[in-house]
């Protein structure tokens, strides 16, 4: 019996000790395709024995990069499998005593017969729902090829534009904006009208962002994902765009991609005319007596623009890329306003009338310098990238204003005359790393630190008989420091038909903005922590549950800090507040994707609970109205909202959004009390028909309802846009024809009413628009696009 245990005990050991000495081989490389040499993401890998036995299978990577070990064979054959591309096999004999074998480059090709079954029976979805994200696919739709990307975010669901172009996230205005997931000093001030919509490749919604984007922003996030050049050899487009009013483009690319060196470059040359008018009347109680005013301004603006973007992507292997670029926008505006106001005793007719002309000049030097390393690694998922940009701009615009008095008598009045000079120094740096855990947990973490100094002059001056005066003491500087360092970390992970992603951000702020006058100094620091919480749980496969939690930051803007204001209103004026604080947004969300057959329905519901809400606050103070941005406690909003995409036919597609929300206002500020409660709702509604001979028109009506608040009544806002468009050449040529605002439907109406006064508004910034654009590409077809700045850091 001892003996029989101790062989029983030898032969365990033997093979226990038999498996722990089999080598460990592994296979790596990476697959391209063919023809163009590009990478082909995903494919999947498995590693076979002589009898067919698998040893181990696995995917690749974006890049295309594989990296496999297994054991208890030294003759093996890989299998490489991937829709739309023929299968391909390889023999393998393993070297002895090696325990890596690099493959290099796998090269598959396309397989005519699957991909023409792939083209008739599988369309990407236009809407698609993330873990921490909406994502819309732009396509091919007329409108998002024509115009710019400003009127491109008006056709994306939950995303609205006002006619003077401020942009908001389900009627909440508190949202951020990115290019490339970066924040930019191009997506201020209306500055989305200079970047083309057709290189925008998708726009992502995010309304409850994760913790590795910022935090700013109660609404959500925005993020405009533009096209890269992923196809090599020479290749680029180039552009050319006439209109009424005048706007004429000229924007020609030229992008040289080989196997370790891609050089890309972008110039744009745009000259554009606006024609605006804006229309006031206004009731003031002075002495028991109504004084009414009657007011009119026609504003004609000429913009020239001039772009340079250039720089280089090096890839010395397939590990690791570096990309280097430079990026020149500069602006030079002349603009013209006619203002006229008719001021009358309420029952006693005219009482007296001005006329005042302005002309300003403005000019604005862009630069950005940007770069970025990427590091992959050998286990697919693994990736570290580092960040660094800094952007440096200067600008000055001069106003010269004359104002006439035409009644009772002429009379002429003092000359205006106003300068502002700024400056703007802004450096950032961040680093993300990736980790997969195992093949469904993924572990990311991540700093980045950003530094923005501005400077800013200002001074108005009265013509007077001997020179010019000061005005009102409007001779000043500001300078503006803000210092914002940040750290996150996040786990994502997937069991069954269950998802999670837990994450907590960190955000120290440290602001400081005075004035060379010694008039204020304003200093916060303050260290805020946002977690964030994402659920999702497939149901059945094409339907979605989502569960979303996250703690938002809204920081005031710097044209809501500076207390310099222009003069160019007689009646008028907006002036910031140094004394803003920001506020704090808790945002819940619970929405569902579901695809039933050619029909997709995403409804959601949230709630957001906002303290410190920004607002803006309007009185009267030596005859003048003044507005000013101002905290009051809190904002309570709750909604529903429904997403609606039908495509019946090949040929029609039709989508749908409705928007309904409900909010409650709470705070006080000097006299005015702003508690207040009210609901609006907002609809989208779009088709596309896809005509014989290449041939697509396009139909999009947005609505926006009434909304008021405790100062103001807004009416509601409505706004069409037409689009023709013809593809010719085997889709090398594009010819276009587009109406913004057709019917010139798309206006702004308020009434702010206060103690003593009544103040209705119409604003038209804009009238309809005519383009006709063509567009052709060299070595490019259909949707392809060429390769753009990835933006500012700032707005």
């Amino acid at each position: 019996m001892k003996h029989i245990v101790t062989l029983l005990f030898l032969s365990f050991y033997t093979t226990v000790l038999c498996f722990a000495q089999a080598p460990k081989h592994t296979v790596n490389g990476q697959i391209k395709e063919r023809s163009t040499k590009t990478e082909i993401p995903f494919v999947t890998l498995v590693i076979v024995d002589g009898q067919g036995k698998n040893l181990v299978s696995g995917m690749a990577d974006e890049k295309g990069r594989f990296s496999l070990t297994f054991s208890g064979a030294n003759e093996v054959t890989i299998q490489f499998s991937f829709m739309g591309y023929a299968k391909l096999t390889k023999a393998l004999i393993l070297a002895e005593g090696k325990t890596t074998t690099d493959l290099g480059t796998i090269l598959m090709e396309p397989d005519p017969t699957l991909l023409k079954e792939v083209s008739v029976t599988s369309e990407k979805s236009a809407i698609s729902l993330k873990l921490d994200k909406k994502v819309f696919e732009v396509g091919r739709d007329i409108l998002s090829q024509s115009g710019s990307v400003s009127e491109l975010l008006s056709g994306v669901p939950s995303v609205s534009v006002d006619p003077g172009g401020a942009i908001s996230l389900r009627g909440n205005s508190s949202v951020l904006v990115l290019i490339n997931g970066r924040r930019s000093g191009l997506t201020a001030g209306g500055a989305l009208e200079q970047v083309a919509a057709d290189q925008v490749e998708r726009v992502e919604v995010i309304t409850n962002p994760s913790s590795r984007y910022d935090a700013s922003g109660s609404a959500g996030i925005i993020n405009i994902v533009l096209k890269k050049n992923k196809k090599s050899g020479f290749n680029g487009q180039i552009r050319l765009v006439g209109g009424t009013p005048n706007e004429t483009r000229v924007s020609p690319s030229l992008n040289f991609k080989s196997n370790k060196i891609n050089l890309f470059s972008t110039i744009g040359v745009r000259f554009s005319d606006y024609v605006g008018l804006y229309t006031t009347n206004q009731s003031v109680r002075q002495n028991g007596t109504s004084v009414l005013l009657n007011q009119r301004q026609d504003e004609n603006r000429h913009d020239d623009g001039r772009m340079a973007y250039f720089g280089a992507d090096y890839q010395p292997d397939s590990l690791n890329t570096i990309t280097l670029a430079y990026l020149l926008n500069a602006t030079k505006d002349h603009d013209k306003t006619r203002l006229g106001y008719d001021y009358s005793i309420m029952g006693a007719g005219l009482d007296s009338a001005l006329h005042r002309n302005g002309e300003s000049w403005e000019r604005r030097n862009y630069n950005q310098l940007e770069f970025n390393y990427t590091r992959l690694f050998k286990k697919p998922g693994k990736k570290l990238t580092v960040d660094m940009q800094y952007d440096f701009w200067n600008s000055d615009k001069d106003w010269n204003l004359s104002t006439q008095k035409t009644a009772p008598a002429l009379q002429e009045l003092p000359q205006i005359r106003t300068s502002s000079i700024g400056s703007n120094r802004d450096f950032a740096a961040q680093s993300d790393m990736t980790i997969p855990i195992d093949s469904n947990a993924v572990l990311e973490y991540g700093i980045k630190g950003e530094n923005r100094s501005v400077s800013s002059d200002f001074l108005a001056q009265s013509e007077t008989a001997t020179g010019w005066a000061t005005i009102d003491g409007i001779d000043n500087g500001v300078i503006y420091n803000e210092l914002i360092g940040s750290g996150y970390i996040q786990l994502r992970n997937k069991t069954g038909h269950f998802s999670y992603q837990l994450g907590l951000r960190g955000e120290y702020t440290r602001v400081k903005i005075a004035d060379r006058n010694n008039a204020y100094d304003n200093l916060k620091n303050y260290f805020k922590l946002f977690p964030t919480v994402h659920l999702s749980y497939e149901a059945v496969k094409g339907t979605t549950l989502q569960l979303s939690y996250s703690r938002r930051i809204n920081r005031p803007a710097l044209n809501d800090l500076y207390p310099f204001n222009e003069l160019t209103d007689f009646n008028s004026r907006y002036v910031g507040n140094p004394e803003l604080n920001p506020s704090y947004a808790d945002v819940f969300e619970l929405g569902l994707l579901t695809h039933l057959g050619t029909l997709t329905v995403n409804p959601s519901v949230y709630y957001q609970h906002q303290t410190g809400l920004m607002i803006d606050y309007s009185y009267r103070e030596n005859g003048l109205f003044i507005s000013t941005p101002v905290n009051i406690d809190l904002e309570q909003r709750s909604g529903i909202e429904l997403s609606l995409l039908y495509n019946p036919y090949k040929w029609l597609q039709m989508n749908m959004e409705l928007n309904a929300y409900r909010f409650r206002q709470e705070g006080f500020y000097s006299s005015q009390d702003f508690a207040f409660s009210g609901h609006t709702i907002t609809g989208r509604f779009g088709t596309q028909v896809k005509l014989p001979g290449k041939s697509s028109v396009q139909l999009r009506y947005n609505f926006s309802g009434p909304r008021d608040a405790a100062q103001s009544k807004r009416k509601a806002i409505h706004g069409i846009d037409l689009g023709l468009a013809q593809n010719f050449w085997k889709d090398r040529a594009s010819l276009l024809f587009d109406v913004s605002n057709l019917f010139e439907l798309r206006k702004f109406s308020t009434t702010t009413t206060g103690q003593d006064f009544t103040v209705s508004q119409v604003s038209i910034p804009n009238g309809a628009r005519y383009r006709l654009t063509f567009v052709y590409r060299l070595n490019l077809t259909g949707d392809q696009g060429v390769r753009q700045a990835k933006s500012g850091n700032r707005n």
